[in-house]
């Protein structure tokens, strides 16, 4: 069993090169930083320095102990640092960013449970439609669509499927397709990005069709707008059935699903985070939003 006094004599040595200026660092007699470094060198039975000229220099031995006991004193600094947070209330600043198609359908009012839980918690609530890059170790990020390697660590919490939508005043004015090869003759809301290389849809009867989207009149960057702008009669477009769904709640009748069984890949919801060591308060946000996951998105198939 090693002794930490002494772990720590020799990892400053090593640093220092001299007893002396350690000493001083340490607050120790020079005697006493000696006494440690001897023990040491005992108990593993290897002399660890050696002296040369005016400073001391690591053995052979001293150099490959050295690995370990930096380990040592850092793994003994982390459970230290785990232990303090156990006495301490979960408190402190903490960032989660939402995508923000997510935002007010899903984290509203749950976050509101989460801050009632932690009153000492100071939470910032970003939304954002682009996917985060990096992120510092207290932030957490929910991400909708693709994701691509960011070093970050990547937990799936579900998928949203999808289906074509439009409002009854443009399907009562244009027409009720029957079949995707028809989209080219209607008008087209492209949430940007999301169609631009075609649009591949499978219905469970019928097989697949891809489907290259006409130029849209209207293009939109916001989840948001393009659910508006396809609720205002603006032409046909792809939407969430959780998300419209959650819409349809509050404004019963704005959107129908206008080609039923015709879908693309489901869409995967993504909980981003730092690896490594969590602080409890992150910790305890990453057990909140899995808590709040809802049902449907770990469905194979989401209600429409």
């Amino acid at each position: 069993m090693y002794d930490f006094d002494e772990l720590t004599a020799f990892a400053d040595v090593m640093t220092t090169g001299s007893l002396t200026r350690s000493a001083q660092k340490l607050g120790l007699a020079k005697s006493t930083l000696s006494r440690r470094i001897s023990q040491l060198e005992t108990r593993l039975n290897q002399p660890l320095l050696r002296r040369q000229a005016n400073r001391l220099i690591p053995t052979e031995a001293g150099l490959l102990f050295h690995n370990y006991c930096t380990e040592l004193l850092a793994m003994a600094a982390h459970s230290q640092e785990a232990l303090a947070e156990l006495r301490e209330e979960i408190s402190g600043e903490i960032t989660l960013e939402v995508h923000g198609a997510l935002a007010r359908s899903w984290l509203a009012s749950a976050i509101d449970a989460f801050l009632n839980r932690h009153p000492k918690v100071e939470l910032t609530l970003h939304t954002r439609e682009t996917p985060p890059t990096k992120m510092h170790s207290n932030s957490v990020h929910v991400w909708l669509g693709a994701t691509h390697e960011c070093g970050l660590n990547q937990e799936r919490l579900g998928h949203l499927t999808r289906g074509l939508y439009a409002s009854p005043h443009y399907l009562a004015s244009a027409g009720v397709p029957s079949h995707p090869e028809e989209l080219n003759q209607h008008a087209w809301i492209d949430l940007l990005g999301s169609s631009s290389n075609g649009l591949r849809l499978a219905h469970p009867e019928h097989g697949e069709y891809t489907f290259n989207p006409p130029r849209s009149r209207l293009r939109v960057d916001l989840t948001t707008l393009h659910i508006d702008a396809i609720a205002r009669s603006q032409g046909i477009g792809l939407l969430a059935h959780w998300l419209t769904a959650k819409r349809e709640q509050h404004h019963p009748g704005e959107l129908i699903n206008c080609l039923s069984g015709w879908e693309p890949v489901p869409l995967p919801i993504t909980l981003l985070y730092a690896y490594g060591h969590q602080s409890r308060r992150t910790h305890a946000l990453l057990e909140f939003l899995r808590s709040q996951v809802p049902t449907q998105w770990r469905a194979k198939t989401a209600a429409v």
